[in-house]
């Protein structure tokens, strides 16, 4: 038997794609202050429109999913691409909180269209059974490396032009992913002729009805809680609690000197932390269980935030929690779609793996809505810290009971 390389076309250009579509989308945060401060309007307002962008993204994300699964993935994409593009257009000549907030819905969808519930989903069923969770883990790593790129860049951007010109660099930017397509080649069917031929709506009704899915749903919130929060608040948490950069110090020697471009760095250094941390996932979900994997990631995610929201808020403390955060950051996603894919099969794993996201991205409307809504109540981030160290306590536990085992051989 031929060996074959784990990195096949398929897996090549959907990891372009997501990492195109994830660099954008993580760079939101550092156009936080510049938007609300030429408005004048409250913190609230703009993090009211990224988390829209969110929850749209999550109300997407099945939908998007399942007509993939029904008229070709390439065609998903292509209206993803081309949703986005015209959202970050028609946002960078929005002037009031409204209109911000009604054009995130079309940018929600473009994530939707190019993202992890559509693109792992595609290059899962790609791979084989014993290599798929590590394929998982190296799209999501190589995928979301588009977090290191985007925010320094659009720090960079913003030190030149307006952020309105950056929205539409962005725009373009985003289009360049439909040069993938040719090769997103359809996978071999062998792997699905070995499950049941079900229909959609039969498969779906079954895992809804079994508990360890709804414990799935439950457990991802917190992951979008916490990251949507992060993502969204983080560079502008630092740049006002942070204490000075050193003149003198390493950091100013790498070109670090203000607290804003410290926290555009932050969201880096969690971005290339989390490309290790997500190919670890991978390969340790293929070796161990991937309910106590999960669990003992949203353990450490709850313990390295409490530690450091009690710690004094110093460049050194930001850039160690960052690295230790990012190493925990998407390393819940091979975990989660491989244990969609174990259990309920991958012939529609886009469609439930969607639904699961759904709970994702309503965790993560709540992580950014109430940044900006206590924030402004408050003066601080304090309490939507400490909800964000609840959270992940529950998703810890809440993973325990799962059963593991493919559905059909649990009945048998």
């Amino acid at each position: 038997m031929t060996k074959t390389s784990m990195f096949t076309p398929v897996l090549v250009a959907g990891c372009v794609i997501l990492m195109i579509s994830f660099a954008i989308r993580a760079s939101f945060g550092v156009f936080q202050i510049p938007v609300a401060t030429e408005f004048g309007w409250p913190r609230a307002d703009f993090s009211m429109a990224i988390a829209i962008q969110n929850l749209a993204w999550g109300i997407g994300q099945p939908m998007f999913s399942a007509f993939g699964e029904r008229f070709g993935d390439r065609k998903t994409i292509v209206i993803g691409a081309l949703l986005y593009s015209l959202g970050m257009v028609l946002s960078a000549y929005a002037i009031t909180p409204g209109q911000h907030q009604a054009l995130a819905i079309l940018v929600g969808f473009g994530i939707a269209g190019t993202g992890f519930g559509v693109i792992l989903p595609l290059i899962g069923r790609a791979a084989s059974p014993e290599k798929r969770s590590l394929t998982l883990g190296i799209g999501s790593a190589i995928g979301s490396a588009g977090q290191v790129i985007g925010p320094p860049a659009a720090e960079a951007l913003l030190q030149v032009y307006s952020w309105q010109t950056v929205f539409l660099i962005f725009s373009v930017v985003i289009l360049t992913t439909l040069l993938a397509l040719p090769f997103l080649r359809a996978p071999d069917k062998t792997q699905r002729r070995a499950e049941p031929e079900e229909s959609m709506l039969t498969v779906v009704s079954r895992a809804f009805r079994d508990p360890s899915y709804a414990l799935i749903f439950l457990g991802f919130f917190s992951c979008g809680y916490q990251l949507g929060f992060i993502t969204a608040h983080f560079p502008a948490f630092i740049t006002e609690v942070c204490g000075p950069i050193d003149p003198g110090g390493m950091l100013a020697g790498m070109g670090i000197t203000t607290t804003s471009a410290l926290g555009a760095t932050a969201i880096a250094v969690i971005g290339i932390a989390n490309i290790g941390g997500s190919v670890l996932s991978g390969w340790l979900g293929a070796h161990f269980p991937k309910k106590y994997l999960l669990a003992a990631i949203y353990t450490g995610r709850t313990l390295a935030s409490a530690i450091f929201i009690l710690m004094p808020m110093t460049p050194t403390t930001v850039l160690i929690y960052s690295a230790v955060m990012g190493a925990l950051w998407l390393a819940t996603v091979p975990l989660t779609s491989g244990l969609v894919a174990q259990i309920y099969g991958v012939r529609y794993m886009g469609t439930l793996y969607g639904f699961v996201f759904f709970s994702h991205q309503i965790g993560s409307f709540m992580g950014v809505w109430l940044g900006g809504k206590f924030y402004d109540l408050n003066g601080d981030y304090s309490l939507v810290w400490w909800i964000g160290v609840g959270v992940g306590a529950f998703s810890a536990i809440v993973h325990l009971p799962i059963r593991e085992r493919p559905l059909l051989a649990q009945a048998a």
